[in-house]
Parts: structure tokens; C-alpha cells; sequence
């Protein structure tokens, strides 16, 4: 009878052996976070005749945080801004990335219908006398975050609830609403 090998035990082994499951467990059971939005200016960088109406042009500035523990990357997309439950226009969403851990402001050019708005005049000027008006926007965003090796595709969607001052363009109030949902494959 053949007699067992003797195993030679190494505390550093283990050690190495204990802090990479940790490691793995943590990175494979840490779950997304929804990013957080938040308009911080609605600023109107131009008016164009289109007659009978005017078109505006306008310079949405939006704060995005990633809480996640992994970048991403994104792909380019397109907001609808709604007023009264019609299309008033779009903002456009270029692709791009952001860091793990960290947030930015994105800038996105924005044209507004002014067509739409007439449609809607006696209550455009009713906002306009109270000095509120609110707007709807949604956007899904597409992109992927890099675990390890391995890319993990999303979708991001953003339903926002924006109440402005249609006089000064201030921003008086808003509620965002994201929710995130991961693709694995």
C-alpha cells in the first residue's frame, strides 16, 4: 500500500487563497445602482422663425452620478421633452463613458417645437402668468460596464417630472426616476 503524500501547509497560500474569494464574492455580488440625474439648468441659446411659429433652441445641463464600482460606456441617444402629453421636441445624448464612483455634467442641445407650444397657447400663457410650467422628458440609455473580462450590457431608463419658470428658464423643481436594468449573458 502506497503510503499518502505529505501536504506542506503554507499560511501565506491560504491567506492569498482567502483574500482572492473575498474578492470574488464581492465583485460578483455587488449589485448595480441606478445612476441618479438631475437637471441643474435650462438655458435658451436661440430662436428660430418658422413661420408662423417660433422654434427654440436650448441648453439642457444635466448632473449624472454613477455609484456604481465599474465605468461604463454608453451609446448616443435621444430625450423626449413633453408638454401637456405632447411631443414638444428633443435633446440629443451623445455616447460616452463615465468612471467608476464619480459623477459629471452633460450638456445637451435641445429643440423645442414651437407649433407644439401653440397648440397648447392658452395654457402656455396660463404657466406663463403663474411662472410654472412643467415638463416631461424620458430617455433609455444603452451602454455596457466592464466586470473583469467580461461586458455587461444595460439599460438605463429616465422618466423626469420638471417643473421650470417659463419667464426666467429657472429650474423650480423636478423628480427623477431611474431605473437600471442589467443583461447578463
Amino acid at each position: 500500500m502506497a503510503r499518502p503524500r505529505e501536504v506542506k501547509w503554507s499560511w501565506s497560500s491560504a491567506l492569498i487563497g482567502a483574500a482572492s474569494a473575498v474578492a470574488a464574492t464581492a465583485l460578483l455580488s455587488a449589485k448595480p445602482k441606478d445612476p441618479t440625474f438631475h437637471l441643474v439648468s435650462f438655458k435658451l441659446t436661440s430662436f428660430k422663425l418658422n413661420i408662423p411659429v417660433l422654434d427654440a433652441d436650448v441648453m439642457l445641463t444635466v448632473h449624472v452620478t454613477n455609484p456604481n464600482i465599474t465605468p461604463i460606456h454608453y451609446s448616443s441617444t435621444t430625450m423626449s421633452i413633453f408638454y401637456k402629453g405632447s411631443l414638444l421636441g428633443s435633446a440629443d445624448v451623445h455616447a460616452g463613458s463615465q468612471a467608476a464612483k464619480s459623477c459629471q455634467l452633460l450638456s445637451l442641445p435641445a429643440r423645442l417645437d414651437g407649433l407644439q407650444l401653440a397648440h397648447h397657447a392658452a395654457s402656455f400663457v396660463a404657466d406663463v402668468a403663474k411662472r410654472e410650467m412643467v415638463l416631461d422628458a424620458t430617455v433609455d440609455i444603452a451602454g455596457a460596464a466592464k466586470v473583469l473580462w467580461w461586458d455587461h450590457k444595460f439599460v438605463v431608463h429616465v422618466d423626469s417630472h420638471i417643473t421650470v419658470d417659463p419667464l426666467f428658464l429657472d429650474v423650480v423643481d423636478q423628480e427623477n426616476k431611474s431605473e437600471l436594468d442589467v443583461f447578463v449573458a
